[in-house]
């Protein structure tokens, strides 16, 4: 092995790494399907996208009908609003565990992921808004010798 005697030689004798594949790819199952697992509280939701009219679907119910009120409905579509998609994609959801508020959560955060599944390039819009990110926040549960989580019981003097 011969010896360099300045940097320019080092330059020459160092191989040029090659560029890497990109990192994410579409992941779809064999209808064609991006397949998502969503989660917020103690609601899990299991989410699929295909190319469709933009009909969401949730616990076999038109997601109007399951969540009535129009607070959890837009929550459900923010992703796809996020990513100007509207229309694009239909949603097929199942959802369990939780009340509303959790189950809306945890359809919208399998909604991001699956969209980034079928579409790798929307990644950097939806992780801007935050949608990708799992809300890890759940109930407190209640410590025996207190009147709730944290709540202690009355003091009594006497």
């Amino acid at each position: 092995m011969a010896e360099l005697q300045s940097l320019e030689e080092l330059g020459g004798a160092v191989e040029t790494a090659a560029p890497e594949a990109p990192v994410h790819v579409q992941k779809l199952d064999s209808l064609g399907r991006a397949y998502a697992t969503g989660k917020r509280k103690d609601a899990i939701a299991r989410v699929w996208i295909r190319p469709g009219t933009g009909k969401i679907v949730v616990n076999k119910k038109d997601f109007t009908e399951y969540f009535a009120r129009p607070v959890l409905q837009m929550i459900l579509q923010q992703p796809v609003m996020v990513a100007n998609r509207t229309g694009q994609y239909d949603v097929i959801a199942t959802v369990t565990g939780g009340g509303l508020s959790g189950q809306a959560g945890a359809v919208r955060h399998g909604v991001s992921k699956a969209l980034t599944y079928y579409e790798p390039e929307l990644r950097g819009v939806l992780k801007k808004n935050g949608f990708l990110t799992r809300d890890s926040r759940v109930v407190e549960r209640k410590k025996f010798g207190r009147a709730k989580a944290r709540k202690s019981f009355q003091f009594s003097k006497r």
